[in-house]
């Protein structure tokens, strides 16, 4: 027979692991909606918890930001930018089982700097 002061403790702490968290939920992908303007997808990008600012580039137009998960980046430029405003989300995925950056952006400012900014950002990626 067994003792109730074995089992019911087990049992116990059986019913209270189900309950326990797994861990932290995943991080969801930011969506871009370019009508928001600069400010607030600025403003809704910096209020995620994951989001870390990447050390500094001196000299840069522009600001990065990175998800502490490596999933993605932010970059906003300056006011000094030629682009400026403009803001675009650099994402790290997978095709044909290599690792690719893949850039997504709003161009609130001079489209043509924008295109120069974004063709500089993709060339950093694939140097990578």
């Amino acid at each position: 027979m067994k003792s109730w002061g074995v089992l019911v403790p087990s049992l116990l702490a059986l019913g209270l692991g189900a309950c326990a968290p797994s861990g932290p939920a995943p991080v969801t992908a930011y969506t871009l909606d370019c009508t928001q303007g600069f400010d607030a997808i600025r403003a809704d990008i910096l209020a995620r918890p994951s989001v870390k600012p990447a050390p500094d580039a001196p000299g840069e137009p522009y600001e990065t930001f990175n998800e502490e998960s490596g999933r993605a980046s932010y970059i906003f430029t300056k006011p000094e930018a030629p682009a400026h405003p403009a803001v675009f989300i650099q994402t790290a995925t997978r095709r044909d089982g290599a690792r690719v950056m893949e850039h997504e952006g709003c161009a609130m400012g001079d489209p043509a700097a924008y295109d120069q900014l974004l063709a500089y950002w993709e060339s950093v990626a694939a140097a990578r």
